[in-house]
């Protein structure tokens, strides 16, 4: 890639040096805010911010959606949406996104009108997210902010010539590289579902050569007829979480997968902590050392020679669907985990699966760590590109777009067709 023949330095030190030629102007001269509210629910397609990208949102019972879509604000094809609430919170989402599709949003987002190119204007507001540009812009309990804090933010523009073919160099690109990642999302999710059979065989017993017998139970099938059915209740403890009351180094299982904060109090492992209500639902994770695990997850321990480690696959083949309370954040009791049917082989069996299992899944899981880390460096490549592109760093100017096939950026089997936190109406408000 080719740089431009001149430069000047531009308001930002973060930003740099922009080419010469292009003009420096404050984002409410390049974009106006909209806001046209839902009258009359005459719009009924509710579209959501989703990793970056804007998506019609078809299963309106999942999230935070208002009864009342008179609420939500009407978008066009060629508006950005821009979700700046609970800056101090979640410093991981894409907060920025460009409407393709005619359809209403929650009115918590900030809908602006691009006055140069929606799409030039949609990768360089991108650009500013990914640097992080938005947070600490914020006040208030949420800090959330809105148009008028941000419309003094400068942004270069170019020709409006030359916008277009950024838009042109970028779509060919990033397509490109969406390639590529959706070639590594899949090689992930074929790995994840060869570990997901690989478990559910094994701990079943179907991997034995032996005589078996049915159970009658869906998700288990039939077993190894030395196996039998019990309830979890007779090989294992099963206590709630709690919050921990002072602070510290102490790993702690939180609201998420994997996500730990620290705290004083502490639990020597190992244990099985599996979520118990929302995000965490039906995860377990098995820890080793010091931990402690709030009121999201329950505490597994298990009853006389029992395998935990065995437990901890098992815990990943229940059949949770049937547990789940029908409520808008889905949840489990002791009383759902107590009752359910495990089929149970002896300690010594219990201790041999634990023991393939642990060495087949860790090859497993090194192969999908190494695809995981090519997928996040094609991603920093697509975000250098982009920044690099919008900013100025490199001309395109007279780079030839060939004919390509356009694929866009659909995340992976752990966000897919999942949105971010989706703000509310309070979300919107000054605190």
């Amino acid at each position: 890639m080719v740089e431009y023949v001149e430069y000047k330095d531009s308001s930002y030190d973060w930003l740099g040096k922009i080419p010469t030629h292009w003009d420096e102007k404050f984002l409410e001269q390049t974009a106006s805010e909209k806001c046209i509210k839902n009258v009359g629910n005459n719009v009924q397609q509710v579209l959501s911010l989703s990793y970056g990208e804007i998506i019609k949102k078809n299963n309106l019972n999942k999230g935070l959606i208002a009864q009342d879509l008179s609420t939500y604000q009407f978008v066009c094809p060629g508006d950005i949406i821009m979700r700046l609430t609970d800056l101090q919170n979640d410093h991981k989402s894409l907060r920025t996104g460009l409407v393709r599709n005619e359809g209403i949003i929650t009115a918590a987002y900030l809908c602006l009108v691009p006055r140069i190119s929606p799409e030039y204007l949609h990768y360089l507001l991108h650009a500013y997210d990914v640097k992080k540009v938005f947070y600490g812009m914020g006040g208030g309990v949420r800090q959330s902010i809105g148009f008028k804090d941000i419309r003094h933010m400068v942004v270069p523009v170019p020709p409006r010539d030359e916008q277009d073919q950024i838009v042109r160099f970028l779509d060919w690109k990033v397509s490109e590289i969406n390639k590529l990642i959706g070639i590594r999302r899949k090689e992930i999710q074929e790995l994840e579902e060869l570990r997901k059979k690989l478990v559910r065989t094994v701990i079943t017993g179907k991997s034995m050569q032996c005589e078996m017998k049915d159970t009658s139970i869906n998700w288990i099938g039939s077993i190894p007829i030395d196996w039998n059915i019990r309830y979890v209740k007779n090989v294992a403890t099963i206590t709630n979480g709690s919050d921990p009351k002072t602070s510290g180094d102490i790993p702690v299982y939180g609201s998420g997968e994997g996500a730990f904060k620290t705290c004083g109090e502490y639990k020597e492992g190992p244990a099985v902590l599996i979520g118990r209500k929302g995000a965490t639902l039906h995860i377990p994770h098995y820890i080793e050392g010091r931990y402690w695990n709030v009121d999201t997850a329950f505490d597994v321990h298990m009853k006389e020679n029992n395998d935990l480690k065995w437990f901890y696959y098992l815990a990943q083949c229940f059949d949770y669907q049937f547990y789940i309370s029908k409520t808008t954040l889905p949840s489990m009791t002791q009383t759902d985990y107590n009752n359910m049917p495990i089929p149970v082989p002896l300690a010594s069996t219990q201790h041999e699966i634990a023991v393939y299992l642990d060495q087949e899944c860790w090859n497993i899981n090194r192969a999908i760590t190494l695809a995981r880390k090519k997928v996040d460096a094609l991603q920093e490549l697509k975000s250098t590109i982009i920044s690099d592109t919008v900013t100025g760093k490199i001309d395109v100017r007279n780079i030839s777009v060939p004919e390509y096939e356009h694929v866009d950026d659909i995340a992976d089997n752990e966000t897919e067709n999942e949105e971010e936190p989706e703000a509310t109406e309070f979300d919107g408000e000054e605190a």
